[in-house]
């Protein structure tokens, strides 16, 4: 298979969790040393035909501190759910964060957002990528683990885009959207209107705010 030389598999191991039982895998990248993560599961209540399968780009900021500056941490949970309920896998992408431009300009980026710029004008003021994530490492991967053709949970038409051009065929993507939040509202906008994110933009209820 062409490219399958570029990832190396680790051993599959049993990872309970609390949004139920999965096995992971961890996916070495030799051209660039990056560690990816492929965690699956059958589904208790699986659905027939094309597997579900979600790219979540690493973000440390949203993942693991829960931060309501995107929508990460929360997309990340919404995946694992429905992974766990439907049957398919996560693939974790280390070095993704920033959408590629890494922790520490991430950050940098979000000093510019707070005077005054979007997401897509803070990295272009720092002379960064808009958006410098790759994709072939995930391709190989899911050709790999015999997923050539899925269904992508995701509102980014480029990850589908991507994907095929690395011979993924993606036959439906399923929505990834969770509720809006003041706090990331222009965020989500930005990436609507100005990356072709396909997003509705649904409010949080109070509850869920507070």
């Amino acid at each position: 298979m062409k490219g399958a030389e570029n990832v190396v598999p680790g051993p599959v191991v049993q990872l309970p969790t609390a949004f139920g039982d999965f096995t992971a895998q961890v996916w070495t990248d030799t051209r660039t040393g990056a560690e990816h993560l492929a965690v699956s599961a059958p589904g208790t209540s699986p659905e027939p035909g094309t597997p579900l399968v979600r790219l979540h780009s690493e973000c440390l900021t949203g993942d693991v501190f829960a931060s309501y500056r995107c929508d990460c941490g929360e997309q990340l949970e919404q995946a694992l759910g429905l992974i766990s309920l439907h049957g398919g896998t996560v693939l974790y992408l280390r070095g993704h964060e920033g959408r590629g431009i890494g922790l520490a300009n991430k950050l940098r980026a979000y000093a510019l957002q707070e005077a005054g710029a979007d997401t897509v004008e803070a990295n272009e003021q720092l002379g960064l990528p808009v958006d410098a994530r790759d994709y072939q490492a995930a391709a190989e991967i899911l050709l790999r683990m015999g997923l050539d053709r899925i269904r992508l949970l995701s509102n980014n038409p480029v990850k589908r885009d991507r994907l095929e051009v690395f011979g993924v065929a993606v036959e439906a993507m399923v929505p990834s959207e969770v509720p809006v939040r003041a706090e990331n509202e222009r965020y989500l906008q930005t990436k609507r209107d100005r990356m072709n994110h396909h997003l509705n933009l649904l409010r949080a209820n109070p509850v869920q705010q507070s």
